[in-house]
Parts: C-alpha cells; sequence; structure tokens
C-alpha cells in the first residue's frame, strides 16, 4: 500500500498538483475564452473527497501538493481544505503545501494560508500596465492583485512572480518587471504559452515568444549565470549577479524538459493526468466514490495510473501550426 510510486522511466512521482475548481475569475486570452461553460458543481470533488485523494497520494509518496484552479481560492470553502492538509505537514509525510494564483484573492486569504503552513506561492502576472492587464485578463484589475501580493509579503509568503511570454504584449516590460521582482526581493519565471484549449479568436502562433529570445534580452543587459539548481520540474533557473535575482524558463516548446518529470496533475473532477501534454488520464473518482470506506481500490487505480506515464509530450511550434495542441482548457487541468 506505501510502496513509492516509480513510473516506467523509473521517475519517482513526488509532486501532486491538484485543481480544485475550473471556474476563475478572470478570463486571461491565452488560457480561456471569455464566455466559458463551465463543470456543473456535481461533477466536481467535494472537498471532503479532495481530502481523501490528497491523502492517498501523501502516503504513497508525494511530499509537494499544490493547489491550482481555474483559480483555487474561488472555491467556496477551500480554506477548510487547506487547513485539514496541514495535519501532513505536521506529521512529516507532507513536506510542501502551496497554491499557484492570480492573486485577485489573496487579500482576503494571506493571513490563513500562512497560518494553513503555506510559506510559499506562485502569482500569475504578465505585465505590471494597468489597462493592459485589464485587457489581458478581459475582467481582472491590477490595484486589487497589487493589494493581494502587499497582504502575502505582510503573512510571510514567499512569493515567485509567473509570467507568461507574449510576443508583442510584454517584451518591452521584461526590464521593467525584473527590476519591480528584484525590488520587491521575488523570483520571476517566465513561461512559454501553451497550445491548450480552445480560445476563440486568439492567435497561439501569433502570441508564442520563445524563451530563447527572453534569455538573449537578459544576456544583452545583465550579466547572467547559469544555475545548476533543478527542481526536478520544468524550470531551469539562472541568477542575475546585478539584482542576485533568480530569473527562470519553462520551456515546454522550444526545450523539452521531461526527462527529469516528477510529478501529475488531478483534475477538480477527479481524472488524473499523467502528462500536460498529453490526453491519457485515469478516472480516480469512480474507485473513491465506489469504496467510500476502502481506500484500497483507489490506491490500485493511483498506481495503474501511474504505469501509463509516458516518457514526454509533443508540443511544437517549429512546423508553425499548433502540433501537440491540447483539446482541453489549462484551467481544467490546473497547468
Amino acid at each position: 500500500m506505501s510502496a513509492p510510486l516509480i513510473d516506467p522511466f523509473a521517475r519517482a512521482i513526488t509532486y501532486l498538483r491538484v485543481s480544485v475548481t475550473d471556474r476563475c475569475d478572470f478570463r486571461c486570452v491565452y488560457c480561456m475564452s471569455e464566455n466559458m461553460t463551465f463543470l456543473p458543481k456535481r461533477d466536481l470533488l467535494t472537498l471532503e473527497e479532495l481530502d481523501r485523494m490528497c491523502s492517498a497520494f501523501v502516503g504513497l509518496g508525494v511530499r509537494k501538493l499544490r493547489i491550482t484552479g481555474g483559480e483555487p481560492l474561488v472555491r467556496k470553502d477551500i480554506m477548510t481544505f487547506f487547513r485539514a492538509m496541514t495535519r501532513h505537514l505536521d506529521s512529516g509525510a507532507l513536506q510542501e503545501l502551496t497554491l499557484t494564483t492570480n492573486g485577485s484573492q489573496l487579500e482576503r486569504f494571506a493571513d490563513q494560508l500562512a497560518d494553513a503552513g503555506v510559506r510559499r506561492i506562485n502569482i500569475s502576472l504578465d505585465t505590471l500596465d494597468e489597462a493592459k492587464f485589464a485587457d489581458i485578463t478581459r475582467w481582472g484589475r491590477l490595484p486589487q492583485v497589487m493589494r493581494g501580493i502587499d497582504a502575502a509579503q505582510r503573512a510571510g509568503l514567499r512569493i515567485k512572480i509567473n509570467a507568461v511570454a507574449l510576443r508583442g504584449f510584454n517584451e518591452a516590460e521584461l526590464p521593467r518587471m525584473t527590476e519591480w521582482c528584484a525590488e520587491r526581493d521575488m523570483d520571476l519565471t517566465w513561461i512559454e504559452v501553451m497550445p491548450m484549449g480552445d480560445i476563440g479568436n486568439e492567435n497561439r502562433l501569433g502570441q508564442y515568444w520563445s524563451l530563447r529570445e527572453v534569455r538573449a534580452a537578459y544576456d544583452a543587459r545583465y550579466t547572467v549565470t547559469d544555475l545548476a539548481e533543478r527542481s526536478g520540474g520544468p524550470a531551469r533557473y539562472v541568477r542575475l549577479e546585478e539584482t542576485g535575482q533568480k530569473i527562470g524558463f519553462i520551456t515546454p516548446l522550444s526545450h523539452n524538459f521531461c526527462e527529469s518529470c516528477n510529478r501529475v496533475r488531478l483534475t477538480c473532477t477527479g481524472e488524473l493526468y499523467m502528462c500536460l501534454g498529453q490526453e491519457d488520464r485515469a478516472d480516480l473518482r469512480a474507485p473513491l466514490r465506489a469504496h467510500p470506506d476502502d481506500d484500497a481500490p483507489l490506491v490500485d487505480a493511483i498506481r495503474a495510473a501511474i504505469a501509463l506515464k509516458p516518457k514526454g509530450h509533443d508540443f511544437d511550434y517549429s512546423r508553425q501550426k499548433l502540433d501537440g495542441q491540447m483539446s482541453r482548457h489549462m484551467s481544467h487541468t490546473g497547468g
């Protein structure tokens, strides 16, 4: 029951990303269409089911749990779930409980997150220009996010900013974003836009700004030192000697990072995606609900799913078409 999860390529699975809702209070143009049809609430795992599911993974060796969405903090009573996960931190079974957020609700929840044992958070933020922020998020307001960042830092949360690199949108903001993060002692990671979901009239190829070009922009402006640090995840890191800060690059398109993948993704409906860039998935909700008093069938289903984890994905823009495009929205899988 407690043997660790090892995939067919000898990678230990120690990191679970959990989407607790597909809903969001933003409509970012690279993530979802403006007029989204969200899942009926009856299809979602309850908070109690999420607890049971995550606890099963922790029992199988998962040491890092990242809560995502949609926007996770818009899920009703979500702090009940965070507080429940605190017991795994207290026991030492779980090393880290964290989340990725758009920052809109942090002014309300930062202190409660810190009390639940969250120490680090990722905030998705692609621009510091208020008008451009409103355009790209459609519904978002930058001052609200900035107040959330203030609240998170007051609560003692360590912040990493995740910025999606978008050609023609935030290219010119690279120095400003970098210096702003340095002033606030926040790390910054750039992410290539991923070909996932129907986003209406948005041109995904036109949005694509290779992180090779982002790295070249840093080399032209700063003294850049490559870091050997790897988290088992997708990011590669450098240090800017002038500021001392760490900059990350997540490159699913221009550089495949699959060889060290240690993670799987659980959707809010109980589907387990073994790879972000593949459609293969396993239904964990069925064994969870069919056996409310016995976790053995759930554990068996988890092990069977991990045995199917592929070696890698096939995102590719190099041929000027959306090879490897996923039909599901990023908000469904949780990034």
